[in-house]
């Protein structure tokens, strides 16, 4: 899989989406230190121990580069940044049966515009599985010669 840049000059600086989750009942926001482990353990149980380690590290930095979603205080998604690499969005994921509902996407903009206001220009997406999801959402472009990329080198178990 390919990385993908993102021109972050080029996103208007609107947060309105925040405003169009809210009245569909679905919260947007940075999780607080005490959910740390529920955060954690939902990720690992829906996505990876690869990812829950990522969003441990999102979770860890000041101020933190994590944001969840949440419906009646129930967690059904998350994305962080600057949680493998500076300048990396990712990892990301909406539970199964909340996708297709521009959730994703929301949280995907809630991490690059906060991205933007620290002074970022351009965002990296490492090793991206829906690269048109990616295009579509915030016009990012594949990075000729990204792979392997980042996570070449990366520790595995033996199977």
């Amino acid at each position: 899989m390919t990385d993908m840049l993102v021109k972050l000059y080029d996103l208007p600086d609107n947060w309105h989406f925040l405003a169009k989750k809210a009245a569909r009942g679905v919260t947007l926001r940075k999780p607080l230190g005490p959910e740390k482990h529920l955060i954690m353990d939902w990720v690992r149980e829906n996505f990876s121990d690869a990812w829950a380690s990522e969003a441990d590290m999102a979770m860890s930095n000041r101020p933190v580069t994590c944001f969840i979603a949440c419906q009646r205080q129930t967690l059904i998604g998350f994305a962080c940044y600057d949680a493998t690499a500076l300048g990396f969005f990712g990892p990301g994921g909406v539970a199964e049966r909340y996708r297709g509902k521009g959730i994703g996407k929301a949280l995907l903009l809630a991490c690059l515009l906060d991205m933007k206001l620290k002074g970022y220009g351009y965002a990296i997406i490492g090793d991206v599985g829906p690269a048109e999801f990616y295009r579509k959402a915030v016009g990012a472009v594949e990075i000729p010669n990204s792979t392997p990329g980042l996570y070449k080198d990366m520790l595995r178990r033996d199977t």
